[in-house]
């Protein structure tokens, strides 16, 4: 029987990545080559439910502390009407809070509607509207769910994600210090672990994290935070299939992605777990530590092709703009790396803390000695966002701005670390422009 891997190579050969469009005799040969591609991966359809089956994983979450943090308060969630915050909102309606409050942008209607829950309209980005909000309902925590989260859309929509994900953030932090908050509990994303990124959705995530970190240190406000991998719930690669299943070509990146994920369920627990360990002056960045084995893109594609007997082929088209290939090489350290959640860098690993949850791992995300040509960098973003939505004008002071963050975390990271990142990338070598930009500041930093 032929392998997988000289189909593969049949495939890449026969058409090359990055068309757009392809023509019929193609899809046809591409037809032809998946129906064998399937043959030879009989195992596909048990990794594509395996896949399925995370929806129903949990953590164990220490019910007595959660419910006494959580009973009788003023609870607000931001983008309780997505998925994740959805199942927050149930999770958290069970543990007996006075009032539980949810604020979405537009009239998106709620994945799940918890007894006693209430739904207010507006949006993170109107800094007015958020303030007014937190003055009439007084919350006394606040889970701030709400964000734009898809990297391909980023990509596109760079007004929108830079203004929710980096300003909505700074404002709903601003409002919550001004009304007396008690403790903030952020979403965040295992993307952010990137000290610099090039991709709008992992960047903007990335400075969000530092806003945190310097409300935390500029406040009495307590934060802390949860970084989420791949949700199978509302998964985007899933929904993608599926559509491309229906009809159409089915367009994976790379035959040769793995990744994490993780279910809504956790995700929510997740964010409760967090908020159970805060310590003023910094944010408490919490992970799950056993996210089991990452799940093959190409296996989890030839499944859904089974399940759903789909006639569709299979194009290997190359990597979408948003979508890092690889990981800098230096990100992790395999002295470390297999001992906690791979959401946490190797720089970060010097910060791990005990959590009360047994299921996560947690450091602590300090604000950075020096960010003033940061913070002068974000100014000149904001101003640019308030003349302009075209993504032409914002992406010069975005990667400024991602420059000058690169560059104050840099500065309080320890030299042996930075030598030890220098030492991991370079046997490997960079892989893209991006990982040659980030290599050149740590050596320039461990200089």
């Amino acid at each position: 029987m032929e392998s997988a891997a000289s189909i593969l190579d049949g495939m890449r050969a026969a058409i090359p990545q990055g068309r757009v469009k392809l023509d019929q005799s193609e899809v046809r040969l591409l037809s032809e080559l998946t129906a064998r591609l399937v043959a030879a991966r009989p195992d596909a359809l048990a990794e594509y439910q395996r896949f399925q089956a995370i929806r129903e994983r949990g953590i164990c979450l220490p019910r007595d502390a959660t419910t006494q943090w959580l009973v009788g308060r003023t609870v607000l969630v931001t983008g309780g009407t997505g998925c994740i915050g959805s199942m927050l909102m149930e999770q958290l309606a069970a543990l007996g809070p006075g009032r539980l409050v949810s604020v979405s942008r537009g009239t998106v209607q709620p994945w799940r509607l918890p007894p006693g829950a209430e739904y207010r309209e507006a949006d993170i980005r109107d800094r007015t509207a958020i303030s007014e909000l937190f003055a009439e309902l007084k919350p006394d925590l606040v889970f701030h769910v709400a964000a734009q989260r898809e990297p391909g859309r980023a990509e596109v929509e760079v007004h929108r994600t830079v203004t929710t994900n980096i300003f909505g953030t700074r404002n709903l932090l601003d409002a919550a210090a001004e009304h007396g908050v008690q403790h903030v509990v952020c979403a965040s994303t295992g993307k952010a672990l990137r000290p610099y990124s090039p991709d709008i959705y992992a960047e903007s995530k990335r400075i969000a994290e530092w806003l945190m970190a310097r409300a935390a240190a500029g406040s009495q406000l307590l934060i802390t935070a949860a970084r989420f991998t791949h949700v199978v719930d509302n998964s985007i690669i899933a929904d993608r299939l599926r559509n491309w299943c229906k009809a159409g070509v089915i367009r994976l990146h790379s035959a040769e992605i793995d990744f994490y994920a993780q279910s809504a369920l956790e995700s929510a627990q997740l964010l409760l777990a967090s908020g159970l360990s805060p310590r003023r002056g910094v944010v408490r960045m919490h992970a799950l530590r056993n996210l089991d084995w990452p799940v093959n893109l190409l296996d989890l594609a030839i499944g859904m092709i089974v399940e759903t007997r789909s006639s569709s082929p299979i194009y290997i088209a190359g990597y979408e703009s948003g979508y890092e290939p690889e990981a800098f090489p230096g990100l992790y350290d395999p002295r470390t790396a297999g001992c906690l959640s791979p959401l946490i860098n190797a720089f970060e690993a010097a910060s791990v803390v005990p959590g009360d949850c047994t299921d996560t791992d947690a450091f602590e995300l300090r604000a950075p000695s020096d960010d003033a040509a940061a913070l002068e960098a974000l100014a000149v973003l904001e101003e640019t966002c308030e003349k302009s939505e075209d993504s032409a004008d914002l992406r010069g002071p975005f990667e400024a701005l991602s420059l000058a963050l690169l560059d104050s975390t840099l500065r309080d990271v320890p030299k042996p670390a930075l030598q030890r990142s220098i030492q991991l990338a370079t046997a490997r070598g960079a892989a893209s422009r991006a990982h040659d930009r980030l290599l050149d500041a740590l050596r320039r930093w461990a200089a």
